[in-house]
């Protein structure tokens, strides 16, 4: 058959007959990639990115009014642990009252004296007493917003650890939205130094047992890096489009690069090796690098495009977050099929016979190939005898890991969820501790005419009702204008605990409507989560953290079918797009889901439980984190593809060749058992590595992604794979038929043809 040899075909042979030229070219588009980062910047996502739904509403509301709340630091002063001078808990000694009071007293002094002389320090509040008398806090207010917080924080840190060397006796600790979003993602960003440290060594040992030879095996993790890279670089740029939401997108390409990148070279590299080890080492390296371009080479163009498609459904969801994740993701694959189709063959055709190892490691691969293929064979080959069985067991394996998913709650990342290994994130829980009316707040805005008065009214509401923090009366806040006022209810809760969802549904439902309709909370009516109009030309709206976390797991989970339908159909077609096969389409879109929803059952069963806190180190906080079932979802769809495309090409393959169905499945899974697993225990030490960041969001996506890596090889690869096609048989491959040719001189693992520069090969 005659036709255009394929653009992947060309390109490597160009590449493989001018490497250095190649290899070059490669090296100053990276260098051009990081240097226009670089010379860019980042765009950082303004505040009003991330407003959604009512508490995005609320603060646009309290921004265009001039009513959004400064940032603010708090100096927590106590006395050490074991000191002499201690309150009793609950003594509710007034602070004069308290032995030891003095020191309390001079080092707040201290702290104010200190913090006003800073230039970004805008007013230092006087010193509160706890109820008990056992500490003091000091509230220190910036100048400008959230952002120039983060910027001026270390300047107060230094002070505040002055103090403390000043006073030794006393424990002296600041906290604060600025002082905790600081340190969360320094300690994030060593511990993603050191998850490289690990993950890098471990994929080099992994495919140097695969490769047999160092060159081979340092290739993949180089050219990984190199995507991870050039990504970044483009990361940059594309941020002045979709810009960066603090850094979140910079873990997950490392994260891709390392998967993808090192998959795709393993495929190419080990595909260019079988054409010489086939040949008997007749053919050239340059030879084995168009044959490898002619088959793998397809299939890395075909799943890379698959996993580009599935991380756009990202963008559906409306989210800067999601939407800086997609493109540092997309980005970083691309990035590495570029790689893997240009200077992969150009390193080949360079290194030469440098590449196959010694002769040692050349008998090794063909002893480990053959008995890998062997041992796959016959794992196969009862499931193929007994499909229907075969089949619904590994359906009911699938129901039983997948169905705790219909019990997942969902919540948002908030300071009680940041390990407290963080000093400003413990120094937070002590804090609210001893003044429950610092930790999370209602913030309630209502506009129109005297827009104070039933926020009053609402204020008074609350009063000896648990649901709401009563250290303190809450004080009303009115705009210049008169127009608005803004109101902060405390609540002494957890952001995601369910008295404080409890305390935001009474407010929006029951209180707030009736004191803007000047009635109580027997004739209110409610507004939902919605801005309501109650008396005439009345506005309100609720913002604050535990608002802004329900509703962004709110817009979630309505955002969530959305994307899975149009991840589903983009998958469906890059498929049917390489297979020419309505059938394996939809059978490949099938497995994906099930692998997603297996993922989404074992994260519900480890995160909402305590029974897996210790082996994982994390402590349990009854739900899963908003972001990461959309996440794991996105990534995994596409990874769980790149699976897919390479199996069912070469099953393609060999029914191309005239195989039966029934043992085309059985030789195509067996032979490309070897680089698929190696390629799966690659995915899966990466994702694992990721356990030792202390975030637990981090955690919970890599348990995701590890675990579906892991049921993708053991069930959905060696069980449902094989048995629905061993029951489709020739229907699998409607609306093509397969060649007719079924005469027993075909062998079970037949050299594939070697391809004219005319002919158009097919699969991988």
């Amino acid at each position: 058959m005659s036709g255009r040899v394929p653009v992947t075909v060309r390109t490597a042979q160009w590449c493989a007959t001018h490497p250095w030229r190649a290899i070059a070219g490669w090296v100053l588009l990276l260098a051009l990639c990081v240097g226009a980062g670089a010379a860019a910047g980042t765009n950082k996502g303004s505040f009003a990115d991330f407003w959604v739904g009512e508490a995005g509403r609320a603060e646009a509301m309290a921004s265009g009014s001039g009513l959004t709340p400064p940032p603010v630091e708090q100096i927590l002063i106590e006395h050490a642990a074991g000191t002499a001078g201690g309150a009793v808990a609950g003594s509710g000694a007034a602070v004069g009252a308290s032995p030891g009071s003095g020191v309390l007293a001079a080092a707040a002094e201290d702290v104010a004296r200190r913090m006003a002389a800073l230039p970004a320090v805008e007013d230092v509040a006087e010193p509160v007493p706890s109820r008990d008398g056992a500490a003091l806090r000091v509230a220190v207010t910036l100048r400008g917003d959230k952002e120039t917080a983060k910027e001026d924080v270390d300047a107060l840190l230094a002070q505040t650890a002055a103090v403390k060397k000043a006073h030794p006796a006393l424990r002296i600790e600041q906290t604060g939205s600025a002082s905790i979003s600081v340190a969360v993602n320094d300690k994030q960003g060593q511990e993603l130094q050191r998850t490289e440290m690990i993950s890098l060594p471990v994929t080099f040992l992994i495919l140097l047992v695969v490769f047999g030879a160092v060159l081979a095996a340092g290739i993949p993790v180089l050219l990984a890096l190199f995507a991870f890279a050039g990504a970044v670089g483009l990361y940059g740029l594309a941020s002045w489009v979709f810009p960066d939401a603090g850094g979140a997108a910079l873990s997950v390409i490392f994260m891709m690069g390392m998967a993808v990148g090192v998959d795709y070279s393993l495929f190419f590299l080990k595909r260019a090796r079988e054409e010489r080890e086939r040949s008997g080492g007749s053919i050239s390296p340059a030879r084995a690098v168009e044959l490898a371009a002619a088959t793998s080479g397809r299939a890395v163009v075909d799943s890379g495009l698959a996993v580009a498609l599935s991380l756009a459904g990202l963008y559906v969801v409306g989210d800067v977050i999601f939407s800086s994740i997609a493109t540092g993701a997309i980005l970083v694959t691309l990035v590495a099929v570029g790689g893997s189709l240009t200077v992969l063959p150009a390193l080949l055709a360079a290194l030469g016979h440098r590449m196959d190892g010694g002769r040692l490691a050349r008998r090794s691969r063909r002893r480990g190939g053959r008995g890998e293929g062997r041992l796959w064979a016959a794992v196969l080959r009862p499931v193929v005898r007994r499909p229907l069985v075969s089949l619904v067991a590994g359906l009911v394996v699938t129901v039983a890991l997948a169905a705790p998913a219909l019990g997942m709650r969902l919540g948002t990342e908030g300071k009680e969820t940041f390990p407290d290994s963080v000093p400003a994130v413990a120094a937070y829980d002590r804090l609210v501790t001893a003044f429950p009316s610092e930790g999370p707040a209602h913030l309630v805005l209502v506009r129109g005419d005297d827009p104070a008065a039933p926020l009053r009214r609402l204020a008074e509401a609350t009063r000896g009702d648990r649901l709401f923090a009563q250290d303190r009366m809450p004080v009303v806040r009115t705009a210049e204008d008169g127009r608005t006022a803004l109101l902060a209810l405390p609540v002494p809760y957890a952001q995601n605990s369910p008295e404080a969802t409890r305390s935001l549904e009474k407010v929006r439902g029951e209180l707030l409507p009736a004191a803007v309709a000047g009635t109580g909370t027997e004739g209110a009516t409610g507004t939902g989560a919605g801005t309501g109009t109650g008396a005439p030309g009345a506005q309100w709206a609720v913002s604050g953290e535990i608002a802004a976390g329900a509703d962004y797991a709110a817009h979630q989970e309505r955002r969530l079918p959305w994307v899975v339908a149009l991840v589903a159909l983009a998958t469906f077609a890059v498929m049917f797009a390489a297979f020419r096969s309505v059938v394996m389409a939809a059978v490949g879109m099938l497995l994906n889901l099930a692998a997603v929803l297996v993922a989404w059952g074992v994260l519900t069963l480890v995160f909402q439980g305590r029974w897996a806190e210790g082996p994982l180190g994390f402590e349990s906080l009854g739900f899963v984190g908003s972001r990461t079932p959309l996440m794991v979802f996105a990534i995994l769809v596409g990874l769980s593809t790149d699976y897919q495309i390479f199996v069912v090409s070469r099953i393609r393959e060999a029914v191309r060749r005239g195989v039966p169905t029934r043992t085309a499945v059985v030789d195509g899974i067996a032979g490309s058992a070897s680089v698929v697993t190696s390629a799966a225990v690659i995915m899966v030490s990466v994702f694992v590595s990721f356990l030792f960041i202390d975030r637990i969001e981090m955690k919970q996506i890599a348990v995701g992604l590890t675990v579906a890596v892991l049921f993708d090889a053991i069930v959905l690869r060696a069980v449902i794979l094989p048995s629905a096609m061993a029951l489709l048989g020739d229907r699998a491959w409607w609306p093509e038929r397969p060649p007719t040719d079924r005469s027993p001189k075909h062998p079970a693992h037949p050299a594939p043809p070697v391809p004219s520069r005319a002919a158009r090969p097919v699969g991988a």
